[in-house]
């Protein structure tokens, strides 16, 4: 990781000087079918060539020639259109993960560019990448994801089998629930949240008198999920570009009915002419593990002046979790 970083901030010329090269990935441990590891390479590394080809000569990906799936493809596009991304390296080695449903490649160094810009710049974001395969080796999605530190932070706190496959679900969900915003993707957004879904924006107030300076005011605004889904529609329509980003994570199960978990996530949120930093919480359902829903999402600021003395951070205890919702 440390490694990573300091190419990320030193090395951004070079990056870009081997953007033409062929990327080689090898998978070091995590998998010991050795047919099955050689084909997850080699799509991988197909990958992230295309990738730097495509962004080099300015069009589109070609993702026939990966020999992946409709359904990859889509997403792999998808992701494209909005937030082109070029690999860092000529060589990648990494471990393979390996869930419930087959295997992952992680910590994969890219960088997003500028939508329509052909240079490196101060809006290039250092990010990695996670992509996912099933038991034989058919790679199944491409995703940013959240670090590896936060990734095992979560999975090392399971109390069970059961526990440990719902944590890597979330996590597996979390990153595909960040890239559809990145994506522009409302179809996957429709199918995550629930039908009765309550979503809760703070809004932070100022407020002075007399020219002082007033502790702000955060006022909380209820939505539904159509009207919600219509809100993000404006947005994704009137904005190039839109990146979300997550830097921290809480996973907790709810204590009675194990079905329902509760997720925190420290969100960046960058849009062409909007940025703002705040705590996410999600309710997910699993009680579908085919189809998780979330029933509940809410988002308040990180910091606020809540006394009238400056911008502080906001309480732990001030952050929405599983105890203010009631699950029946």
């Amino acid at each position: 990781m440390i490694r990573k970083i300091i190419t990320a901030v030193l090395g951004l010329s070079m990056a870009w000087m081997s953007a033409s090269e062929r990327v080689t990935v090898k998978i070091t441990d995590g998998i010991y079918n050795d047919a099955i590891k050689s084909k997850m390479e080699r799509t991988v590394s197909a990958i992230l060539t295309e990738a730097n080809a495509a962004f080099e000569q300015n069009r589109a990906l070609n993702c026939r020639s990966l020999g992946i799936s409709s359904m990859a493809q889509s997403g792999l596009e998808a992701l494209w259109e909005n937030s082109p991304f070029v690999s860092m390296d000529s060589e990648i080695v990494e471990h393979c993960v390996k869930t419930g449903s087959g295997y992952q490649v992680r910590n994969i160094p890219i960088l997003l560019k500028p939508k329509d810009e052909n240079e490196i710049d101060k809006d290039d974001e250092y990010q990695e990448a996670v992509v996912s395969f099933d038991k034989q080796g058919n790679m199944e999605s491409f995703y940013i994801s959240i670090s590896m530190n936060l990734y095992m932070n979560v999975v090392r706190e399971n109390k069970e089998i059961t526990d440990l496959r719902r944590r890597q679900l979330i996590l597996d969900y979390v990153e595909q629930f960040r890239t559809a915003y990145n994506q522009k993707d409302l179809n996957f957004l429709e199918q995550v949240y629930s039908d009765d879904a309550l979503i809760i924006t703070g809004k932070v107030i100022r407020r002075t008198k007399d020219g002082i300076p007033l502790p702000d005011k955060v006022e909380y605004l209820k939505q539904n999920k159509v009207q919600y889904m219509a809100k993000l529609r404006r947005i994704f329509s009137t904005n190039k570009r839109l990146r979300v980003t997550f830097d921290e994570i809480e996973v907790i199960r709810h204590p009675t009915n194990h079905d329902f978990y509760g997720v925190t996530l420290h969100q960046g949120w960058s849009a062409d002419y909007y940025h703002d930093d705040g705590y996410l919480f999600l309710l997910w359902d699993f009680r579908n593990e085919d189809s998780p829903q979330i029933h509940v999402r809410t988002w308040q600021p990180d910091a606020y002046n809540s006394d009238g003395k400056g911008v502080k951070k906001i309480a732990k205890d001030e952050i929405f979790s599983l105890s203010d919702f009631n699950i029946e």
